[in-house]
């Protein structure tokens, strides 16, 4: 059997769909399984065994430059790949359904429309998976899986996982300590209520003594860990990492503190402790609570359906609550 899965973007939403790999190949190690992604994001999953080729798209450049000649140049280019028994759309957006249905294949699978927040992309499938749009995603992708393929699992199942990301370099950096807790910090997120205050970061820096590690993806948050190191003189700022580096990086430190952001989500990846902090974002849905990955939520009344980019209910979150459970982790 020959299957493609497409989920395009972003890296926290890549992250908690690839855990499915390691079930399908439990369940049948002879399933073929390709994978469609946005090109910046291929080095996420570039490395990993179970994924016979992937496939890179460029629709953000197609929007970027708001040219539907390049959309259709790129989903044209799609009926090349194939063809399968099967193609799974995880994404559940207009441009991934567009995507799966240009893909050769006997089937194309997706959420029904009133499972995802882009009902429209259900008229691209011919067969519909129905889930609560509020489910946690991870186990709305966990579950669409196990639909399509008929798997013997169950949800519970995800807390035994392995540890499925891969790179192919080991990335050093000599500021790592053999003495002290390695700890990340992760300032940036997709916009600024999803952040948690710099000031807070410093209180926890303050707080708990371990060896602190900024990382960073673009200039604004360059800024950011800029204000923390300004705070707390002693971190470490990385340079500018690889989504390779980053991984590497993951993998030799204690524990990863960060907001609702694609980073932070690796620590629950790679099944290393990790304190995802939340505000306008649900953290029943965005991740999964294990005894090594916890979160911690403002009093905020979020809508999964309708986020509040206005809501900065993060900032009150006390950093006293933060420390307390690093310390449980570590």
């Amino acid at each position: 059997m020959k299957i493609a899965i497409v989920k395009l973007s972003a890296l926290g939403d890549i992250v908690h769909a690839m855990v499915v790999l390691q079930f399908i190949k439990k369940f049948n190690n002879k399933i073929l399984v390709d994978w469609v992604v946005e090109e910046s994001f291929k080095d996420l999953l570039e490395f990993h065994p179970d994924i016979h080729k992937l496939y890179t798209v460029k629709l953000k450049n197609a929007k970027k430059k708001k040219s539907f000649y390049l959309l259709y140049k790129e989903l044209k280019r799609t009926q090349q790949f194939g063809p399968y028994d099967l193609v799974i759309d995880m994404q559940g957006l207009i441009k991934s359904a567009l995507i799966a249905r240009f893909i050769p294949s006997k089937i194309t699978l997706g959420f029904e429309k009133s499972s995802t927040r882009e009902s429209l992309a259900s008229v691209f499938y011919n067969k519909v998976f129905k889930i609560s749009y509020n489910k946690n995603v991870i186990e709305r992708n966990f579950e669409l899986i196990k639909y399509a393929l008929d798997l013997p699992f169950n949800p519970e199942d995800l807390l035994s996982k392995l540890p499925f990301l891969h790179s192919d370099q080991r990335y050093i950096n000599a500021s790592l300590s053999d003495i002290k807790k390695n700890i990340i910090l992760i300032p940036g997120a997709s916009f600024a209520s999803k952040q948690y205050p710099v000031e807070n970061f410093a209180e926890v820096i303050h707080l708990l003594d371990a060896n602190y590690f900024i990382v960073w993806g673009n200039d604004e948050e360059k800024l950011l860990a800029d204000k923390i190191k300004h705070l707390a003189p002693h971190v470490n700022i990385c340079e500018k990492l690889s989504i390779e580096s980053l991984i590497s990086l993951v993998y030799q430190i204690d524990l990863i503190i960060g907001p609702d952001t694609g980073p932070t989500h690796i620590g629950w990846a790679l099944n290393i402790p990790s304190i995802t902090i939340f505000g306008p974002t649900p953290g029943y849905r965005n991740t999964l609570v294990t005894a090594k990955n916890k979160i911690i939520e403002s009093e905020s009344d979020v809508n999964p359906n309708r986020i509040n980019k206005n809501d900065y209910s993060i900032s009150g979150i006390n950093a006293i609550k933060v420390v307390e459970i690093a310390k449980s982790l570590l």
